[in-house]
């Protein structure tokens, strides 16, 4: 069972990454859209100010199960990736931030946390799953889109991470 699970992990990052790369071939992109949000620390955030980094967008609300499994890990990427252009933006897409505040100062995660409140920038987004996760490369494109969370998933991620940081 456990070989079955990591063989079906493995195919996963495989098509993951030829997804990565067909993308990267192709000659329509999509650019991702710009928004701005007020973070945890109080100050506004604007996607666009962060081009020239690999993003990674997670949206998430802390009634989700698979959300709060995922975020310690989307914290070790952030921690390893940080020094080579890479950061995660966690987006709390409930109306209450006073939940999300409680449930981040726990954990004591390293990257931004930013509050959707009237959730603008999931519907920007077409937000329909949670966990939902989507990466921009460097030059501002959307390049991977990813809805719920696994376990494994977050190996997937560091894969894809590597080759957009190498592009």
């Amino acid at each position: 069972m456990m070989r079955m699970f990591k063989i079906v992990t493995q195919l996963m990052a495989a098509l993951m990454v030829l997804m990565v790369s067909a993308a990267n071939a192709s000659e329509e992109k999509t650019m991702a859209q710009d928004f701005t949000l007020k973070s945890l620390s109080g100050e506004n955030l604007r996607l666009q100010e962060m081009r020239g980094d690999v993003i990674l967008v997670n949206f998430w609300a802390t009634w989700c199960g698979p959300c709060r499994k995922e975020m310690p890990y989307l914290d070790e990427l952030h921690q390893e990736f940080a020094d080579l252009g890479f950061s995660v933006l966690g987006v709390n897409v409930e109306q209450d931030s006073n939940l999300a505040t409680d449930f981040i100062n726990e954990l004591e995660v390293s990257f931004p946390v930013l509050f959707d409140n009237k959730q603008q920038v999931s519907e920007l987004y077409k937000v329909d799953a949670m966990p939902m996760t989507v990466m921009i490369d460097r030059n501002g494109y959307q390049r991977v889109l990813h809805r719920g969370y696994v376990d494994g998933d977050e190996e997937i991620y560091r894969k894809i991470i590597k080759e957009l940081i190498r592009e």
